[in-house]
């Protein structure tokens, strides 16, 4: 077993999940992501995944979503949540399978192609715009791109 999956099993039984953040790939045109590895082991509650905003910002997000779940709180796609960003609300989408292999690869290897589930926290912008706004910038849009094809407005 590598110091990595040791330190992920580690922060599992300590915190209930692992926080992984990974930098842009420039080359892919991939922004920066935060997820959670482990949180779908300990609650049977989605794994969660925050693009395009710092880390540390991304990893409290991540650690405030599971507190939540462990105080009993349920996140459901299609409602607003707040006390994640200060003065803006939150919601989430299912993020579509088609995804993990590129997005969440600590999930998918710390399950060992189990099953898991994942969601996307999705943020507005500072002038409360949403990446499925019609006048959403275009750096906004890259840098949280919707991690699911059947259609946000579908979904929430």
């Amino acid at each position: 077993m590598s110091s990595f999956d040791q330190k992920v099993i580690e922060d599992i039984e300590k915190y209930g999940c692992h926080v992984v953040s990974v930098l842009e790939y420039e080359e892919d045109d991939i922004p920066t992501f935060t997820y959670s590895v482990g949180i779908y082991e300990t609650t049977e509650k989605p794994e969660l995944i925050v693009m395009g905003l710092k880390h540390s910002l991304a990893q409290s997000m991540v650690n405030r979503y599971n507190r939540r779940l462990k105080d009993g709180e349920i996140f459901e796609i299609g409602k607003y949540y707040s006390g994640f960003i200060s003065g803006f609300d939150v919601c989430f989408i299912e993020v579509d399978d088609e995804y993990f292999e590129e997005f969440p690869l600590g999930c998918v290897s710390h399950y060992d192609n189990k099953e898991f589930k994942l969601l996307q926290l999705i943020w507005p912008s500072t002038n409360g715009v949403w990446p499925w706004d019609e006048d959403a910038p275009d750096f906004y849009q890259w840098s949280q791109p919707l991690l699911n094809k059947t259609g946000v407005l579908n979904k929430i």
